[in-house]
């Protein structure tokens, strides 16, 4: 039978929790049966442990990785996009990412890769909503003013985004905007939220000063990204403000990780050494988070830098184990829950009726949060993909 075997690895993780000896049968690009007597089938045996494939819930796929990568978008071609697209996508695949959130593109140009065979599922939010001038606005999001900023929610709508995403303030990687600064008005963000809920799309914000935090918490924002809370004396986090992005249920997607040694933008350099905020500062104040039950998830901010390229998801999830934060709950930040959240209703989870969309790695990273990153075999739909024989 076609696209019709078992995977019987030492150790399953299930999205939530781990078995031993779990037999997972999959047919026909779906996950079949767990357990119970193993048909003549095929076998896939492995001392390793299998997991649903991984969610990136913030990458950049029309980035790069390369030095200044989001400053090289809008000069790019459409072949040239595609061509940045799709080698972000192999990247991705390889490392046992089987679903994306990119946040960020320029001409809405993931949006025509969703859906395509054999590379990662895609849920996208074309340009980012900016102020004029402001953070990734070369990816040509500026909107400003009540009717300006109607006309670019429903431009999202119009186009089929699943998600709108919003710069509510500043950000390190475009010269000449303020961290620490909010980009839109309280009325103007709430505006972008109201607009989009009535047009059934969930926003996200990009968010680092701890006013431009507030500001989204206020608005009624649904998720926010890097949420760093940095302030002029550092990273500073009150208790109040995280119960209350709890107590609100906004997701928060920190974007830690990195793969070698990160280089800052001079500007975000010198920003991060005048306030004394550090690494080590940014994963407590995650931990601090996930402790008051604020809801992580896990992304990368793939493909902006080379300290940031894609396929490095696996780093995300071991930064949040550095941090104190139980190794079940970090590897559901990139499966169970990053699925919730983004809207993956057939993914996240090894589970009868779910897409066979699978992650087989060397090791037990319940254990060692590091094997992670030692993908053995990655399935799309029950097929083979790319690492194993």
């Amino acid at each position: 039978m076609v696209n019709t075997f078992v995977i019987r690895a030492a150790q399953v993780f299930d999205g939530e929790r781990a078995h031993r000896d779990l037999p997972v049968l999959v047919q026909d690009g779906t996950i079949a049966r767990l357990g119970g007597p193993v048909p003549d089938w095929p076998v896939v045996d492995s001392p390793g442990t299998l997991l649903p494939g991984l969610i990136d819930m913030h990458t950049h796929l029309s980035g790069d990785g390369g030095f200044g990568a989001l400053d090289r978008l809008a000069d790019y071609s459409e072949d040239e996009l595609d061509g940045v697209i799709e080698r972000a996508l192999q990247a991705q695949l390889a490392a046992g990412v089987t679903s994306v959130r990119d946040l960020g593109d320029r001409r809405y140009a993931t949006l025509r890769w969703r859906g395509r065979p054999g590379l990662p599922s895609i849920v996208a939010a074309g340009p980012p909503i900016t102020s004029p001038r402001g953070h990734c606005w070369n990816m040509g999001g500026e909107a400003s003013g009540a009717d300006g900023l109607r006309a670019a929610v429903a431009e999202r709508a119009e186009r089929g985004v699943d998600i709108v995403k919003v710069m509510a303030s500043g950000g390190g990687m475009t010269p000449g905007t303020d961290i620490m600064a909010c980009q839109f008005t309280l009325d103007e963000l709430r505006l972008i939220v109201e607009e989009a809920h009535a047009a059934g799309l969930p926003v996200t914000a990009h968010a680092h000063g701890t006013p431009s935090v507030e500001q989204a918490v206020a608005a009624g924002v649904d998720g926010i990204e890097h949420c760093s809370c940095f302030t002029p004396d550092g990273i500073r986090m009150s208790d109040e403000l995280a119960a209350t992005i709890a107590a609100r249920g906004i997701t928060v997607c920190p974007t830690l990780g990195a793969v070698g040694e990160m280089t800052p933008p001079p500007a975000l350099r010198e920003f991060l050494e005048r306030t004394g905020s550090t690494i080590r500062d940014r994963i407590g104040q995650v931990a601090r988070m996930a402790d008051a039950g604020v809801r992580i998830v896990s992304g990368g901010d793939s493909g902006i830098s080379p300290g940031k390229p894609h396929g490095m998801l696996a780093t995300a999830v071991e930064w949040l184990v550095d941090g104190g934060i139980p190794a079940e709950a970090a590897l559901a930040s990139a499966t169970s829950l990053a699925a919730e959240v983004a809207g993956l209703d057939r993914k996240g989870r090894i589970r009868p009726g779910f897409d066979a969309d699978l992650l087989l790695v060397d090791g037990d990273p319940l254990t060692d949060i590091t094997a992670l990153a030692r993908p053995v075999q990655v399935w799309l739909a029950g097929t083979a993909r790319c690492c194993g024989s």
